[in-house]
């Protein structure tokens, strides 16, 4: 029998807190410590290895660090970073080591497991819990009316699913869901049959994160991608970090950021809060350096207002062309700009109407650190602009990332060694993911493809992305919710109405490889569908097979798993959506589902007769290092309508809180990758045994008569509606005025889900106003001699 993990809190106290639906108050508060200043060294190291060998033991563990992000082993579950040319033996960071050893574990869950812990009783413990109860082994049934999931067999799960797909009145009816560590192989078939039962509902998590980047991108530079490769930073002049913690979220980034640094290459940071993988990191595989102070990574630190970006951007804009003005063809590149795009007098006319004292009231950087900051982007000749959600999670997210395409093309930095954008994204295949053709509103070409290859006539019509699910959901539109993977409950905004919508539907299914909260809210019927992992052995009729990814670049490479499987019972990504499309579509569809996935080459030569960029997809992804994707920009050129990158023009928000009222945005903790939590410490940040703690100004502290380590209770307003997330402890913190830092998932119930950015329809999870007060559930305080403010040490 599956031995139970230890219950950490007493159920009674629990029952007080929270819906079922949100991760429980923590009854222990956290403990608040001093600020790091020096990311990795030998902590990462040391942190890397508890994970893996308590984990998943030496020998599994062991096995799982060697052939990590290896040409011979399986990418990195965690970040889509990409992999350098010449590989370490240890080619792996502290969040990957987690993520393998998450994977990994030696823990299982069981239908014994099951049987012994209702569903109601698994709601009630915390995500860190349910995520290290181990792996899941078998299809898992939760009847109507019932109180515990129980076994079922393969053919019968996917009878269940085909029973409740095809009693609908539309397929439309039915929403298809995908998380970004899905293969292309997996993905392309997933949205096949999707698109043979007849609706374009794909939603997927890129909706969540870097929908905005796609947009903005496309619409400016004619590709929703980046621009850049890895070798890129390695000429950069400067590299320009926005609204990203690559300490935490993409730790091997610092490596890159380190080389560029250590070479003169000047390294400008914009966030709201100072993190410490951009202040000093320490390289863990530099033994002689791992006692030292570490390596100064950025020249300059701009501690921007939540969402003062363009104000900023354009601030630097305005700079640039003030320059240019007084020394004509020394700073605009004016035979790129005249050459190659379109909108710059427009774009010029507009800064010359902003005013400084907007751009330093609505950024709250001052206008110093701006000219400082325009000085490093007038003397580089080859800039790169890297940034993360901390740009695209707000109303004007789009206009965000256009703000910094304009910055590239007036220097020309793009099209050339060392220069381009950069949007680093999370999943390690969400990029994949897309190019496979999950999207709700495909392109025609890539239609006309798919009914060239397979004879069928795909959807033509827009189908429903994130936010457009979570209402069908709610008002019944929606009937039956299939998850290939993720968490989506916890991963989507306004958790409530996701949670009241799920409960409303006929069935829902999630394919997974650990418990989540996303198992434990359903519908009328509920399958858990256990899936390899990316570490674990793959063998199918014809032997051992692999799968592929893209990577945040372009690249496109083999991913090989090292271990033997969780559970005999587990199936195949691609294996589980062809036998899906097998039962549900039966006659109907003459494509060979079954024998398709007992050789993945069979789908690759589907991919590559239907997707540009793939041809002799099979030969070319067994070359050493895969290949790269056609990337236009990456050239120098463009393709938009009239082959040319555009300027744009944006009216620069402007920030409006009532008496009280603050900014808000979610973040990650160091012990987290998305919704998977590794443990409760974010050491980075001083904050440890805990999750439920606001970011506060001391003096947003001390003007609403809280102390430091007070519990309080958050309020979010948006169109005349509120909603509460409690039981929060108050950390004083370096964090501009009027705004506020909270983790997710604990604080999604507080994004609106009719607040979202523009175009992208990205929630706005960087952009919810916020009251605080003491909290009506207690009033706990952190031990005696815990700081007024969390400070470097």
């Amino acid at each position: 029998m599956a031995k139970a993990p230890r219950q950490v809190e007493d159920a009674d106290e629990k029952a007080l807190a929270v819906p079922a639906a949100q991760p429980p108050v923590e009854v222990r508060p956290p403990d608040v410590g001093a600020v790091k200043t020096v990311a990795g060294g030998l902590p990462a190291v040391l942190h890397a290895f508890k994970h893996v060998l308590g984990e998943a033991g030496p020998w599994r563990g062991g096995k799982l660090l060697w052939k990590i992000n290896q040409t011979d082993g399986f990418d990195c579950p965690g970040c889509a970073w990409p992999d350098p040319s010449h590989r370490s033996v240890n080619e792996y960071c502290e969040n990957g080591a987690k993520a393998v050893a998450e994977e990994g574990t030696r823990e299982r869950v069981t239908p014994e497991f099951f049987r012994e812990w209702s569903v109601a009783r698994l709601a009630g413990q915390s995500d860190l819990w349910l995520g290290k109860a181990g792996r899941l082994t078998h299809p898992m049934v939760l009847r109507e009316g019932a109180a515990h999931y129980e076994p079922l067999s393969w053919d019968d799960a996917f009878a269940l699913v085909a029973e409740e797909l095809n009693a609908l009145g539309s397929p439309d009816e039915a929403c298809f869901y995908t998380s970004g560590r899905t293969s292309n192989e997996a993905a392309f078939l997933y949205q096949l049959f999707v698109r043979q039962f007849g609706t374009n509902n794909l939603p997927d998590c890129s909706n969540m994160c870097h929908e905005s980047s796609g947009t903005g991108l496309s619409e400016t530079l004619g590709i929703g991608k980046g621009s850049v490769t890895l070798e890129d930073f390695d000429h950069a002049q400067a590299i320009f970090v926005i609204g990203q913690n690559p300490g935490t979220n993409h730790p091997r980034m610092l490596t890159a950021l380190q080389a560029a640094a250590r070479r003169g290459c000047e390294i400008v940071s914009v966030n709201p809060l100072p993190e410490t993988g951009l202040n000093r990191f320490k390289h863990p595989q530099e033994v002689l350096h791992l006692f030292g102070p570490g390596t100064a990574l950025n020249k300059l630190f701009l501690q921007v207002r939540i969402n003062g970006d363009v104000a900023l951007l354009q601030g630097l804009g305005k700079s640039l062309l003030e320059r240019e003005a007084k020394a004509p063809g020394t700073v605009v590149d004016r035979a790129f700009v005249e050459g190659r795009t379109a909108g710059f007098d427009a774009y010029a006319a507009h800064l010359g109407t902003v005013s400084w004292d907007d751009v330093v009231e609505q950024s709250g950087v001052s206008r110093e650190q701006i000219e400082s900051a325009a000085d490093i982007l007038a003397r580089s000749e080859r800039t790169i602009f890297c940034w993360a959600m901390g740009l695209t999670q707000h109303r004007n997210a789009v206009g965000n990332v256009q703000e910094v395409v304009n910055l590239t093309l007036l220097r020309g930095s793009i099209g050339k060694a060392g220069a381009g954008v950069c949007p680093v994204r999370g999943h390690s295949n969400v990029q994949g993911d897309r190019t496979m053709g999950i999207w709700e509103h495909p392109q025609p070409a890539f239609l006309d493809a798919l009914e060239r290859e397979f004879g069928f006539s795909p959807p033509r019509h827009t189908g429903l992305d994130t936010v457009a699910t979570l209402k069908g959901l709610h008002d019944g539109r929606v009937k039956v919710f299939f998850a290939l993977g993720g968490n989506f409950l916890s991963a989507t905004p306004d958790t409530e109405f996701t949670s009241e919508g799920l409960r409303r539907s006929r069935l829902t299914v999630h394919v997974s490889t650990k418990l989540n909260r996303a198992h434990l809210v359903h519908g009328r019927r509920a399958l858990i569908l256990p899936c390899l992992g990316r570490t674990e052995h793959d063998v199918q009729a014809t032997g051992r097979q692999f799968v592929t990814v893209e990577d945040s670049m372009g690249m496109v490479h083999a991913s090989r798993g090292a271990v033997t499987p969780a559970s005999e019972h587990l199936l195949s990504e691609p294996v589980i959506v062809a036998r899906l499309a097998h039962a549900v579509l039966g006659a109907r569809s003459k494509v060979p589902w079954l024998s398709l996935v007992e050789d993945y080459d069979r789908v690759r030569e589907l991919i590559s007769r239907c997707i540009p960029g793939f041809e002799d997809f099979n030969r070319r992804v067994r070359e050493s290092g895969g290949f790269a994707l056609p990337n236009g920009p990456r050239e120098g050129r463009f393709p938009t309508p009239d082959g040319k990158a555009h300027f744009t023009v944006h009216t620069m928000p402007r920030l409006k809180l009532e008496p009280g009222q603050l900014l808000m945005m979610t973040l990650r903790s160091h012990d987290q990758y998305n919704t998977t939590v590794y443990g409760l410490d974010d050491r980075y940040r001083g904050i440890h045994q805990g999750r439920r703690v606001v970011f506060l100004h001391p003096e947003d502290v001390k003007a609403r008569g809280l102390s430091a380590g007070q519990k309080v209770d958050l309020t979010s307003h948006f169109q005349g509606q509120t909603r509460v997330a409690r039981e929060f402890l108050v950390v004083p913190y370096n964090i501009p005025r009027a705004c506020a830092a909270t983790y997710f998932p604990e604080a999604n119930v507080l994004v609106p889900v009719d607040s979202h950015a523009e175009k992208s329809r990205t929630p706005t999870s960087k952009s919810i106003v916020i009251t605080v007060a003491p909290s009506t559930v207690s009033a706990a305080l952190l031990p005696a001699g815990t700081p007024d403010v969390a400070r470097p040490g």
